[in-house]
């Protein structure tokens, strides 16, 4: 009887063992399938970028490896990204046995809807902010100064953009777990709605370049987003389900 909790408890750490080392092949799997195009894909990436520096300016490589390691790093990023639809599906058949029928119709929606707002997130930085921010950069660099932005600079700048708009776009997700948990209400939420707005441009002015342009196009998008998080958690909270033991499984 005493071994059983021990044997249980081994099950469960093996299962999840299992389901790291199924998530980390998975992204192994698409970085293979990547990696050939590693150079087209950073290319890809320095569109944006290239389309707004003057003739005759172009990107450099201020270290002797970054030739190789940015569009390297970049591939690896990517690959996470691309791959997290099985790192979530592995997340869900880790964690499904032990919910209740309830959880599961929020948490599964919640879980690849997080997924896609990421991806918003990532889509909307790329083809709206990164064009329009660099265009202003570019535009107010002092007459006679060359711009030449280093390749691995311009990643890890790009990179943290994306971590911002994409962490970002999940507002909606966190309002509706906050409400579903009972931490908040959301008719409390719109009583802060004042305090929201002024914290999203105090966040969005520390999480992205000194523009008022990219910083903009942060705080609109969040505040957005927090009515739509709101909307939805409204729907949750009304049901307000309760759990039943005998609905676990």
């Amino acid at each position: 009887m005493s071994s059983q909790p021990q044997s249980s408890l081994f099950d469960h750490l093996l299962e999840l063992r299992n389901r790291l080392l199924h998530s980390v092949l998975g992204v192994l799997v698409v970085f293979c399938c990547l990696v050939y195009f590693a150079q087209d894909i950073y290319q890809y990436l320095a569109q944006p970028l290239l389309a707004t520096m003057p003739e005759g300016a172009q990107m450099i490589a201020t270290d002797v490896a970054s030739p190789f390691f940015a569009p390297f790093k970049l591939t690896m990023v990517l690959s996470f990204f691309l791959a997290m639809p099985y790192i979530l599906f592995q997340i869900w058949s880790f964690i499904a046995p032990g919910l209740y029928q309830n959880e599961k119709k929020l948490i599964a929606p919640l879980m690849f809807g997080s997924t896609f707002l990421f991806y918003a997130g990532i889509s909307f930085a790329y083809f709206v902010v990164f064009p329009l921010a660099f265009s202003f950069f570019t535009s107010v660099a002092p007459e006679g100064v060359t711009i030449a932005t280093d390749i691995s600079s311009y990643l890890d700048f790009v990179l943290k953009l994306f971590f911002a708009f994409g962490a970002t776009f999940e507002i909606p997700v966190a309002i509706v777990l906050l409400c579903w948990t009972g931490v908040t209400e959301p008719a409390s939420l719109r009583a802060k709605r004042p305090y929201v707005i002024v914290g999203a441009f105090v966040i969005s002015m520390l999480l992205t370049p000194p523009d008022v342009i990219s910083q903009t196009l942060l705080a609109v998008p969040m505040l957005l987003l927090f009515e739509l998080g709101i909307m939805v958690a409204a729907l949750y909270h009304k049901k307000d389900p309760e759990a039943d033991p005998e609905d676990i499984g």
